[in-house]
């Protein structure tokens, strides 16, 4: 008998921060429990887009504040130090319109967010909060809550605010000051983590790396994530803190076949069984997801959206084949389809040729950071036989900034990169028939 099914129980297009949600990467976890409780050093996540990069900084979150489900979870309990090291953490996703260090260090100090923020860590007892107003006499330039710390004042210069003009200490006084504070109030922790996700697209990163290097100790840890093909796309000025890396590079990779499998069976565990996929439609999944977890989870979610709609909690080859037809249609994937018509400009010729361009073979085999990477030379030929002849006068379009862009250029003459590897498995599923 149908029921009706809320989708999200089951799938998100969201960052994970549940651990039952959480799935696979038993060997990533097994490096983020190395790196959180080494005493010193900088944890690095690195990869392509929709790998699941965020998910995981959020579960090294959790294992950061003592909670280590994710571990047990993925048969690694026997890893877990008896004294492992606990944090207070700190968690930023960036955004583009931070232009530079200092601009990413004023969000920082203003975020007061209640579970994630640098505020947050501020103790209540006896705290006194001044606004201080953008004027270059007071704050030079800078708009910052400020806190004097302690009793009566008592704590007030060990745990000062702001020093004026200068962003970069006031922020110091707040990491060197937030351990120490809150150990007097709450049970004991070995220090702060600040993990800073969507890293990469900050601006200019001129100086991060020097001041993550001189800030890190055995109580103050920086975790960073963002996109990146290795750990010096990642933070351009890493020479700085290359030693403090080496055991906290995480390269976040394609999920194998089985792990995107897990995606499934955790799903109708969380439906309580209510929702069933055939083996075959799972199977079908985890070829055209090609082991990006977010995509894997926009078609489940999807198809049981759908199924809803035709009344039906058994999603086979035939529900399946009809999900598929949404989604060649452009009807399932706003976001995505609306990338995809950008790129093409109704074209047909110039959708046939993203198409061709999304479908090559590459050299490396699947589930590696090599999927993806284009060679225009290796196209022409079939697409003359489709009859596009003019290749050269449809490729701006895919490359310039404005229309996305679809392709980025390769260090090589000719050659190209999916921007979005997400977006190239989507412009395979959605080619024209």
């Amino acid at each position: 008998m149908f029921e009706f099914v809320d989708p999200e129980i089951g799938f998100t297009s969201s960052v994970i921060r549940d651990p039952k949600r959480f799935v696979g990467r038993s060997d990533l976890i097994q490096s983020c429990m190395n790196a959180l409780n080494a005493r010193e050093g900088v944890i690095a996540v690195y990869g392509k887009r929709g790998v699941g990069k965020s998910s995981l900084v959020r579960q090294i979150q959790q294992m950061a504040n003592g909670n280590y489900d994710i571990a047990q979870k993925a048969g690694l309990a026997h890893l877990i130090p008896k004294s492992a090291r606990r944090y207070y953490t700190v968690y930023y996703a960036c955004d583009s319109n931070i232009n530079n260090t200092d601009d990413l260090i004023r969000r920082l100090c203003n975020d007061t967010d209640p579970e994630d923020g640098l505020l947050r860590l501020v103790p209540d007892s006896g705290k006194e909060l001044t606004e201080f107003s953008r004027s270059d006499e007071i704050s030079g330039g800078m708009d910052l809550k400020l806190v004097k710390w302690g009793a009566k004042g008592s704590d007030s210069q060990k745990y000062a605010s702001v020093v004026p003009n200068d962003t970069i200490q006031s922020f110091r006084n707040f990491v060197s000051g937030s351990v120490d504070a809150n150990n007097r109030i709450w049970s004991k922790r070995d220090g702060v983590l600040i993990l800073l996700d969507e890293f990469d697209v900050v601006g200019s990163k001129f100086g991060m790396g020097s001041l993550i290097k001189s800030l890190t100790s055995p109580t103050v840890k920086f975790g960073v994530c963002g996109i990146g093909a290795d750990i010096g796309a990642l933070i351009k000025d890493h020479k700085s803190v290359a030693r403090l890396i080496e055991q906290g590079a995480i390269h976040v990779k394609p999920m194998s076949g089985d792990e995107t499998r897990q995606i499934f069976t955790t799903a109708t565990e969380l439906f309580r069984g209510k929702v069933t996929f055939a083996k075959s439609v799972v199977d079908h999944i985890v070829e055209l997801s090609e082991g990006l977890p977010y995509f894997a989870q926009l078609i489940g979610k999807s198809s049981v959206q759908y199924g809803n709609e035709v009344g039906t909690n058994d999603i086979d080859a035939k529900i399946f084949g009809e999900v598929l037809g949404k989604i060649r249609e452009g009807k399932s994937f706003p976001n995505l389809e609306e990338q995809y018509q950008l790129a093409i400009g109704r074209g047909k010729e110039r959708a046939m040729l993203l198409t061709l361009l999304a479908e090559q073979q590459g050299e490396a085999t699947l589930y590696n950071d090599e999927v993806g990477r284009v060679v225009l030379q290796r196209t022409r030929t079939t697409a003359q036989g489709l009859g596009i002849e003019y290749i050269d006068q449809l490729m701006p379009r895919l490359v310039e900034e404005r229309y996305g862009p679809a392709l980025i250029k390769g260090e090589q003459r000719g050659h190209y990169e999916f921007s979005d590897p997400v977006f190239r498995a989507y412009v395979k599923l959605r080619k024209l028939d």
